[in-house]
């Protein structure tokens, strides 16, 4: 393994959590192994290791894009990301508020559907947090 690839990997643990690292490596088959490899090297081991921007920073602008670009499978793995990261459902909310003129009313209520699934289950398992 790389080194970037493995500083992507503890980086990617550190804010997505060990399970949620564990089910993505254990779901790769042969077909989409590279792309698990450049995602862990490129994405966390690249740009999510620089230090011009705080990690929840990082997060709530991952949040933002994620949301326009309709994903919300990959949203909602960084809504929970972005919570571990410290920030707050109310950060959240205010970033997919803020997203709302620019991506449209649809993907802004999807977005909102999926970050809130996270949101409720997060304030269940951490009601210290709420």
């Amino acid at each position: 393994m790389n080194q970037r690839r493995q500083r992507g990997e503890e980086i990617r643990r550190q804010v997505m959590s060990d399970p949620f690292v564990d089910r993505a490596l254990n779901n790769t088959s042969e077909f989409d192994q590279p792309l698990q490899e450049l995602v862990m090297e490129t994405a966390w081991g690249t740009v999510w290791d620089r230090d011009d921007l705080p990690r929840p920073t990082r997060s709530l602008i991952t949040i933002a894009m994620l949301a326009a670009m309709k994903c919300p499978n990959e949203l909602k793995g960084h809504v929970r990301g972005a919570l571990r990261n410290g920030c707050s459902a109310e950060e959240i909310r205010a970033v997919l508020l803020h997203a709302v003129p620019y991506i449209g009313a649809p993907a802004s209520l999807e977005a909102f559907r999926a970050a809130r699934e996270v949101v409720e289950q997060w304030q269940g398992e951490n009601p210290a947090d709420t």
